[in-house]
């Protein structure tokens, strides 16, 4: 596999990123979502080369004044009309949409998943200025500079599906919700993955009244204490690791209260997390609170269980999880300039280049894998075997050969 891996690396050609979005839009069409906020104002002149140059100053973390400069014929004025009218959560969200509804239906992305397993994790950058999302995180950052996160759901397919934007102090677990609700995708997640960071008791209950399996890779399954139904049930050899029973009587009562929470965050009457949060807050106080954790620990001991003797469980587990943790190398590459941190504690342009960066990222994953199948057809045809149960372990994220600096559009009018 490693083989095939470079081989397929080796032959990618070097594309710079404004031709990479280029020749994925002229594909997928993304750009025709970027609509001004007032439907009745016309494009400006030259708009789809300032509108590419936009999204890669977001997405490189440039900014409007330094893209200027790195492109011919394109004022700052341009940009920051195109970031002020066109470039906001709704169109981005759009856009990338289509980018991933449009790489689902290429071959070779269902010989990596069905598109209904994800993870979720967070990856930290450095931010400079003041923030009410910053705090300090002094496993990579010490304890004098600050830093945020960006919470990306990522598919079996490599895509992202959600981006967010989250402080790094509370536990992660607060937003696995908010991006599985969020899908507007095609893709139908069922199950989904995080480390031991994405999980509480309460995540395994809401999941489970949502409909989505979720299957965390917990830590120091050692210490985690497994629950039993009925004092008096025997579960063979495991009856000795089973040694507390959960309240089955106030799932019992709560259960109505419990089922007009999951439908109000299938409404989405009110942001996951915040609903999440005030659950955890509340126990063990809130009978409610109580319900959803014993009705977890059931569902958390079954999946430890499951975990412990079912090998192909683990191993879709880590082989998702490791989607994620590759894909997090992407960012890093694009996200250059100030040293990958932000300069600006303002949450919407913190969330715009973040959304810039999940679209670009999605669109190197969309241009990836046409390339990928181009080469694997090409050594087919040359009497290479290559089998799709290899393929399947080819990364559709290598990056090497995209180049996100220099001075953008010298070739474009």
């Amino acid at each position: 596999m490693s083989t095939l891996q470079k081989l397929i690396d080796s032959r990618l050609p070097y594309i710079r990123i404004e031709q990479l979005l280029m020749e994925v839009d002229s594909l997928t069409h993304f750009s025709r979502h970027f609509t001004p906020v007032q439907a009745h104002r016309s494009k400006p002149t030259h708009f789809y080369k300032s509108l590419m140059a936009t999204i890669i100053s977001q997405a490189t973390n440039l900014g409007v004044v330094s893209m200027s400069a790195s492109v011919p014929g394109i004022s700052l004025d341009m940009l920051r009309h195109i970031l002020h009218h066109f470039i906001r959560e709704e169109t981005l969200t759009a856009a990338s949409t289509e980018i991933v509804n449009r790489h689902h239906q290429l071959p070779l992305s269902a010989l990596h998943g069905q598109g209904t397993l994800s993870s979720s994790d967070a990856q930290r950058f450095g931010i400079r200025a003041s923030s009410l999302l910053a705090s300090y995180y002094p496993r990579y950052y010490g304890y004098y500079e600050k830093a945020i996160g960006i919470y990306t759901h990522v598919s079996d397919q490599y895509s992202v599906f959600s981006t967010q934007i989250i402080s790094c102090s509370p536990r992660e677990a607060l937003y696995v919700l908010d991006g599985l609700l969020n899908n507007h995708t095609v893709l139908k997640i069922r199950a989904h993955t995080t480390d031991t960071h994405g999980y509480t008791e309460i995540i395994f209950a809401l999941c489970h009244l949502l409909g989505f399996s979720f299957m965390p890779r917990i830590r120091d399954l050692k210490d985690q204490q497994l629950y039993r139904v009925e004092r008096e049930t025997d579960a063979g050899v495991f009856t000795p690791l089973l040694t507390k029973t959960v309240d089955f009587d106030i799932i019992e009562e709560q259960w109505d209260e419990m089922l007009r929470v999951a439908f109000s965050l299938k409404q989405r009457t009110a942001p996951a997390h915040v609903i999440v949060q005030r659950l955890t807050n509340s126990f063990p106080a809130d009978r409610l609170s109580k319900a959803f954790t014993n009705l977890g620990r059931i569902l958390k001991t079954q999946h430890i269980l499951r975990y412990l003797t079912d090998p192909q469980l683990r191993q879709t587990i880590q082989l998702q999880l490791n989607k994620g943790e590759y894909r997090h190398k992407l960012p890093r590459r694009i996200f250059f300039a100030d040293q990958g941190e932000f300069t600006t504690g303002d949450y919407e342009e913190i969330m715009n280049k973040a959304s810039c960066l999940s679209l670009v990222s999605n669109a190197i994953l969309y241009w990836n894998t046409i390339k990928i199948n181009d080469i694997v057809q090409t050594l087919r045809q040359q009497g290479e075997v290559v089998d799709d149960e290899t393929l399947s372990h080819v990364s559709l994220l290598p990056f090497s050969h995209v180049i996100p600096n220099g001075t953008y559009f010298t070739n474009v009018i």
